[in-house]
């Protein structure tokens, strides 16, 4: 039996009771005819009128007991629907003798009721509903935490998101405003005229990014299939074929480690304009934000994780190796010098492959001196080739990609770069990622010959770029943690349920 401490066992005796009387603990066809913030902003005037009351009016609302006090002769409860709580007073006048005990006897804290009355205000002045009629919507079998400590422990949050929800409003309040956000960026998207399109979870071939892919068979097909570490492959195709700003809002997946910023399973938006560059997507991407805070209604400085976060001033643009040096404090004849950087790293408790090329090698440096100093919006443009394999080479200098990644509080929330549109160039550098997998790096580039062909067909010059939507939420709601704003974040396995308790 599932439900088998004392607390419930008692409940599923209140269960049998109300059966036994010939009722039901889970009704259905019942009607919610006011919010609890409607029933607020409708009838709140009682408070300043001279009864104090309306009695000629009768609603309904519905909720979640959440405090529960019986005084003998009257009830006071709190119920709390998605819109906020309120106080309901209830007695035997009001409800009838036999009607007061079958509530007070079966009805406790956790259930779900619909109460009908009116309005008044209690002597403390206190906005309540004088309930004539009380009707037990739900039964719950599971008493909620104590009030007074609420929900508390992290990892008992995560596994139960419906009981967090329940405990913390605030809770509920962030992912609301997870959706405005993403509804908001739908819009600002839509508006600079971008088609929305959905293209496959699962790949032939695992592409799109660096990154270690989860892997599964399908078996119809006979043919193992790669959860998508990213769209880009194929929407890249779809400009190819003659869409000239699309953009995708989905899920991707990568078989990595677990932290305060990494989920296996997490949302993206990415989104490429034909004959546009770089340079437009840095400057698209502060526009995005300026949207966004107007939306969420947040000050140009915002506070996250104890930092001050400025948007009020253009976005910093530092080139990758100035950053390692200027940001990083490291030297230009150790920035690119493979073993100098490689001896640094050392020095300092670092590790590197030394198989690794000096792209790669500089990546580490920069990952371990400048990230985590970028405070404030800052674009880092202009990449090591080696470590963008999508990426246009640069045609001032064929080493540099023309890329950028977006850094705000010491992470990156975004990566953009001019698409590299040649395929005989994309072809050599998909190669060139086979040579990186075989020297240990597991994360590098399948080689996908039909995006090289589809890229013979012709792609027009193409600036694309994708943005982390869960770094992002938690940039905008102040969270430290991505499985605060992830409804159900991966959790590593209980053993059984006492593992939980």
């Amino acid at each position: 039996m599932i439900f088998e401490n004392e607390q419930q066992k008692l409940r599923l005796q209140t269960i049998q009771n109300i059966k036994n009387e010939g009722r039901v603990a889970y009704p259905h066809y019942l009607k919610k005819e006011l919010s609890v913030a409607d029933f607020r902003s409708g009838y709140s005037y009682v408070c300043d009128s001279e009864s104090r009351k309306d009695t000629d009016v009768s609603v309904s609302i519905a909720g979640r007991i959440k405090l529960l006090r019986n005084a003998g002769k009257a009830v006071f409860a709190n119920i709390e629907d998605e819109s906020g709580s309120v106080q309901i007073y209830f007695n035997k006048n009001s409800l009838g003798d036999d009607e007061f005990k079958f509530i007070t006897q079966n009805v406790e804290v956790g259930d779900i009721i619909i109460a009908s009355g009116y309005p008044f205000a209690t002597q403390t002045g206190e906005f309540s509903l004088h309930a004539s009629a009380i009707t037990l919507a739900s039964k719950a079998v599971s008493p909620l935490p104590e009030k007074f400590h609420g929900l508390t422990d992290t990892e008992t949050r995560y596994r139960r998101r419906y009981l967090d929800m329940i405990m913390n409003a605030e809770v509920r309040d962030d992912f609301k405003k997870r959706s405005i956000i993403v509804s908001t960026i739908r819009q600002f998207f839509e508006n600079q005229g971008f088609l929305e399109v959905e293209t496959p979870m699962m790949h032939p071939i695992a592409g799109g990014a660096a990154a270690k892919p989860f892997i599964t068979h399908h078996n119809a097909l006979g043919v193992d299939r790669y959860l998508r570490i990213a769209p880009e492959l194929y929407l890249k195709r779809l400009v190819v074929g003659g869409f000239e700003a699309v953009y995708e809002i989905n899920r991707c997946f990568r078989n990595e480690g677990i932290d305060l910023t990494h989920n296996p399973e997490f949302t993206s938006i990415e989104f490429y304009w034909a004959y546009h560059t770089y340079e437009d997507l840095m400057n698209l991407t502060e526009e995005l934000f300026s949207t966004l805070l107007k939306r969420l209604n947040l000050p140009s400085v915002i506070e996250f994780d104890g930092m001050q976060i400025d948007f009020s001033k253009p976005f910093a643009r530092v080139s990758y190796h100035e950053a390692i040096e200027k940001i990083g404090g490291i030297s230009p004849e150790i920035i690119h010098d493979k073993d100098k950087a490689l001896a640094k790293l050392a020095s300092d408790g670092f590790e590197a492959n030394a198989k690794l090329d000096l792209g790669q090698i500089q990546a580490e440096l920069f990952d371990n001196y400048v990230e985590s100093k970028l405070i404030n919006p800052t674009f880092i443009v202009d990449f090591p080739i080696s470590i963008s394999p999508l990426s246009r080479r640069s045609d001032k200098d064929p080493e540099i990609a023309e890329r950028f990644e977006l850094f705000i509080a010491g992470r990156e929330l975004a990566n953009g770069f001019n698409e590299l549109n040649d395929p005989l160039d994309q072809y050599e550098r998909f190669k060139a990622q086979i040579d990186a997998k075989n020297a240990g790096d597991e994360e590098a580039h399948e080689m996908d010959e039909d995006y090289v062909e589809a890229l013979g067909y012709a792609m027009p010059p193409t600036a694309g770029e994708g943005i982390g939507i869960d770094r992002l939420v938690m940039l905008l709601t102040n969270k430290k943690s991505i499985k605060d704003v992830i409804l159900f974040p991966a959790m590593r396995p209980l053993k059984s349920k006492k593992d939980e308790q």
